[in-house]
């Protein structure tokens, strides 16, 4: 019987130190020493991240957090409501890393900084608040929130760097198993197509190139082949063509335009996960059920396209270019 790996484990992997979350060995980092310091340059690059990856318009200086929040309070629309919110949360969070850059450089002046100092509070405060409304927050791809991301910087300053660590790889195992599912869907719907001939093997390099983006931080020596991988990857599962019958009727073609249609939506929602390193459940779910519609829509009884899936492609024209 094989026993299970017990969550946390660390160990080394053809020199690489990993660590044992929901099934996956996630690449571990060092934590550095728990101080004022180091918790200042997390929430710095923890800030960079999250303006990166929600919608537009929401890095707010924290001086204008009075007329951020005025804004958000009188507004009455529930729309523009949301979008106010969501700037107010903005203007928070800079307000909270602009305290804590000051403390940070009087306590290298000398000053003793407590954690129950009052400015230490207020700091708190403003990212518990700001936590809140990125609820409001949109990823800026539009399609949900990723109030994970605002959760972060509060973490960062409340708990441990370890703690924080910790956290940061059970959400990219999660997010690791979310590329896998997609993938599997994928290949599930137009793996065993003849039309798809070769597709499957370009789904799983795309989900591994991801996968691996997702675990290797930016500063890392190998970071330029990583990301290059990520995007020839990419550019080629986007880039493949079914080879279609000659004789293809109208349906058959408009089916084949939104197996591909549906394939550039796996590929951006599996890249934008793997550059926020976190899951978009929401997005995900509705994914697969747009794609369990249309298998379900290819596999009717009588319909062209069960009758499609039948027929032999053509071969490659003469030029090697294949017909689409």
């Amino acid at each position: 019987m094989e026993i299970e790996t017990p969550p946390g484990t660390k160990r080394l992997i053809d020199g690489v130190l990993r660590v044992y979350y929901d099934g996956y060995w996630v690449k571990a980092y060092e934590a550095p020493a728990d101080t004022l310091l180091a918790k200042k340059r997390l929430i710095e690059a923890l800030t960079r991240r999250l303006f990166n990856h929600v919608e537009h318009g929401l890095n707010v200086p924290g001086t204008r957090l009075n007329e951020a929040r005025h804004a958000f309070d009188s507004e009455q629309d529930p729309e523009r409501k949301r979008v106010k919110g969501a700037m107010l949360a903005g203007a928070l969070f800079n307000h909270a890393a602009d305290i804590f850059t000051k403390l940070v450089d009087l306590q290298a002046l000398g000053a003793e900084i407590r954690h129950d100092n009052a400015l230490m509070r207020e700091c708190g405060d403003l990212l518990q608040e700001a936590l809140v409304l990125g609820k409001m927050v949109l990823h800026r791809s539009g399609e949900e929130g990723i109030d994970e991301l605002w959760g972060e910087p509060f973490k960062a300053f409340a708990f441990p760097i370890e703690d924080f660590y910790k956290s940061r790889y059970m959400k990219i195992a999660q997010t690791m198993r979310a590329i896998d599912r997609i993938a599997d869907e994928l290949v599930a719907v137009f793996g065993g197509l003849p039309a798809f001939a070769g597709f499957e093997p370009l789904v799983r390099a795309f989900a591994d190139a991801a996968k691996v983006k997702c675990e290797t931080l930016r500063t890392e020596s190998d970071i330029f082949d990583v990301w290059a991988s990520f995007v020839v990857s990419a550019e080629r599962l986007c880039g493949f063509t079914p080879r279609l019958p000659a004789d293809r009727t109208l349906a058959e073609e408009h089916w084949l335009a939104r197996g591909l249609a549906l394939i550039a939506q796996g590929k951006d929602l599996v890249a934008y996960m793997a550059r926020a390193r976190v899951s978009m459940p929401k997005s995900t779910r509705e994914f697969i059920e747009r794609l369990q519609q249309f298998r379900a829509g290819r596999s009717s009884s009588g319909s062209a396209v069960a009758a499609f899936e039948e027929r032999r492609p053509a071969a490659p024209s003469p030029s090697g270019v294949e017909l689409r």
